[in-house]
């Protein structure tokens, strides 16, 4: 997936992909979900991209009240990247591109 935003581009095909995750629901399902963390080649951007149900970050509205599942890119700075990291991804892989955010407790 290939999208400009803020005048930057984010595209899938350039992008290193840090990792995946989909939701263990039916992908029929409101609440399913796939999404992978990426980082761009040239200025370690982060971004997500995604696509999910109705009930999801991913969805886009139809008419008033009325969603469907959709597709989206989500740029993201290294705080919330590091946080979406933490939550869905492994020990390994957050160490190696979040290292410079990460410390000894």
């Amino acid at each position: 997936m290939k999208k400009i935003i803020n005048g930057r581009i984010f595209d899938t095909e350039k992008a290193v992909l840090v990792g995946e995750v989909e939701a263990s629901c039916g992908h029929g399902d409101f609440n399913w979900w796939k999404a992978g963390l990426y980082q761009t080649p040239v200025s370690k951007r982060f971004f997500i991209s995604g696509e999910g149900g109705a009930m999801t970050m991913f969805s886009r509205t139809i008419s008033q009240n009325e969603w469907s599942g959709g597709s989206k890119v989500i740029p993201m700075d290294n705080d919330e990247a590091l946080a979406w990291a933490e939550q869905y991804l492994n020990t390994e892989v957050i160490e190696k591109y979040f290292a410079d955010l990460i410390k000894e407790a």
